[in-house]
């Protein structure tokens, strides 16, 4: 089977991610406010060159997608089943308890009550958006199922509609939010249909012309390394953006990123610990465990932000939360293959 990654970039990937982190947080406190304009490049809270850099993450994946097979998912259920439970179940939940105990009890010593309620509150509605756009790029690096994890993505966009709002509502006590529709459908339209169209229709016009083993054997590797590097670049300027906020805030920013750090790798070792007792195959749990364990976090800032302010806490942990899930998330892309079954 061939790897989804460069030989190179897989071997020394820790030493790029180091460089793209402190480089994003050095161009951040060198280009000062001028970097703020690239930021609020937007359509309904989504960053137009983020977005661009993870369609073209996205795109090699959608262009494995065989839409014969995909009526066949539904006879082997379980793991949208895991992905569901994992999610909606389970995830939110926990994640309400790690910012309760971390804000509330353990950072009693450096946070107030009533900050420490918006931390709380920050960190929920974190939890309560499954990622839709970036785990096919986990499922991409880890050799998932592409036919598997477009129905597994398309089912958690679907429930998002409806629990979202209860969920959070329920954990945080508000029961009037209102859910930015247009950021969770242009994020929706941007990370998932426009590039399953073109990965479908490219992969038709290069079988139809090339056949399917060009597809696989030349076209495809070449656009590994555009992958990974629009991964490094995404990771470059998401620490850029927000450059000025880590310097000037290192000890909160590291407060927060504790729980959620602690929260992921717990979601992700129970995702794929139940795979692996469900008897599930590699290519399935692992984009079952990826998306449990990542967030969709343009929906999760832009909901903090409404309901709390932009400078407010709650939308700093949603912010954080972007910031630690890049390094975080490939930590355990490299744990996925060690463990392929």
């Amino acid at each position: 089977m061939t790897k989804k990654k460069i030989a190179f970039f897989e071997k020394y990937l820790t030493l790029w991610v180091t460089l793209c982190i402190a480089g994003g947080i050095l161009i951040g406190h060198m280009a000062g406010d001028q970097i703020q304009i690239l930021s609020q490049w937007e359509i309904y809270n989504v960053n137009i060159p983020i977005a661009i850099l993870i369609w073209l993450m996205i795109y090699p994946m959608m262009l494995q997608i065989d839409f014969s097979s995909i009526k066949n998912v539904g006879r082997k259920p379980k793991g949208v089943l895991l992905t569901l439970v994992v999610n909606w179940l389970i995830k939110p939940f926990t994640m309400a308890f790690f910012a309760w105990l971390f804000f509330s009890k353990l950072y009693a010593a450096w946070i107030d009550p009533t900050m420490a309620g918006e931390y709380i509150a920050g960190a929920i509605i974190l939890g309560a958006a499954p990622c839709t756009a970036m785990v096919f790029v986990w499922s991409y690096l880890t050799d998932g199922d592409p036919n598997y994890t477009l129905v597994q993505v398309s089912i958690n966009d679907l429930i998002i509609l409806v629990a979202f709002v209860p969920i959070v509502g329920l954990l945080i006590g508000i029961t009037d939010i209102t859910i930015p529709y247009e950021t969770l459908i242009s994020s929706v339209l941007i990370f998932v249909v426009i590039p399953l169209v073109a990965g479908y229709a490219t992969n038709r016009w290069i079988v139809s012309n090339n056949g399917e083993e060009y597809l696989k054997r030349h076209f495809l590797p070449r656009l590994r390394p555009i992958s990974i590097l629009a991964l490094l670049i995404t990771l470059l300027l998401i620490f850029a953006f927000q450059g000025i906020n880590i310097l000037n805030n290192p000890f909160v920013i590291l407060l927060i990123a504790v729980p959620l750090i602690i929260q992921t790798y717990f979601i992700f070792f129970l995702a794929w610990f139940g795979g692996r007792k469900l008897k599930l195959p590699h290519a399935v749990c692992s984009p079952a465990a990826m998306i449990g364990a990542s967030n969709f976090f343009e929906l999760a800032v832009a909901v903090a932000i409404a309901l709390f302010g932009l400078q407010s806490p709650a939308a700093l942990v949603t912010v954080v939360g972007v910031l630690v899930e890049v390094p975080v998330m490939l930590s355990l892309v490299a744990l996925a293959n060690k463990w392929r079954y």
